[in-house]
């Protein structure tokens, strides 16, 4: 579990198919976390298993169902990409909830570049459109790995808008997002659970649903 605070900004220092998908050895570019195999790195928003340590940095394995339904297999080596390590039960949860497990790939449809100190720094995206309803206005989302408040969502056009605050701006990768970008989304826990039950369980043919 993350909670969508990013802590630090890395690259990727090289990546290699494999038999079972794609090896990514990240740079975590200075950042002071030191990792054991077998912990779980947030990466873009997309949780993976560090698999070992390198004199080239990080390797992580990701599989085809990962590079599926994330931007994880567009990424160029040298690109700047989000991290978070997982939280703990003391951990302050500053952010929401985040699994680290991306829901589909959403497109970056416009980016307003105002006074982001005055909320005029938006952006909005096209997510898949299947997750629509789990975005709540007012609500959470998870966009490449940063714990964001829906500002605005449209079911007309499939688009949700968010506001990026100068500290955001700062600290991730987000200010370099352009018209045109993909970018890893993951839906709120809570919201997704609810679209779930009432797509698959609910009787919508009783009386009075």
């Amino acid at each position: 579990m993350f909670t969508g605070l990013v802590q630090h900004t890395g690259r990727i220092a090289a990546k290699s198919p494999t038999r079972a998908g794609v090896r990514i050895v990240l740079d975590p570019a200075g950042w002071t976390h030191q990792p054991s195999p077998g912990d779980s790195i947030c990466i873009a928003g997309v949780c993976l298993t560090l698999v070992t340590l390198e004199s080239a940095g990080w390797a992580f394995d990701a599989i085809p169902e990962t590079l599926s339904k994330t931007t994880l297999g567009d990424l160029a080596v040298g690109a700047a990409v989000n991290l978070e390590h997982a939280a703990t039960p003391t951990t302050l949860l500053g952010g929401h909830v985040v699994q680290g497990h991306i829901d589909g790939v959403g497109v970056v449809t416009s980016v307003q570049r105002g006074d982001a100190s005055a909320g005029g720094w938006r952006v909005q995206v096209r997510p898949p459109a299947d997750l629509m309803p789990a975005m709540i206005p007012k609500g959470s989302v998870c966009l490449d790995g940063v714990s964001l408040t829906l500002a605005t969502v449209d079911p007309a056009t499939g688009t949700i808008e968010v506001a990026l605050i100068p500290e955001t701006l700062a600290r991730t990768t987000l200010r370099d997002l352009r018209e045109g970008d993909r970018i890893n989304v993951e839906a709120d826990a809570m919201a997704k659970a609810v679209v779930h039950v009432m797509r698959h369980y609910l009787d919508h043919s009783a009386p009075g649903s």
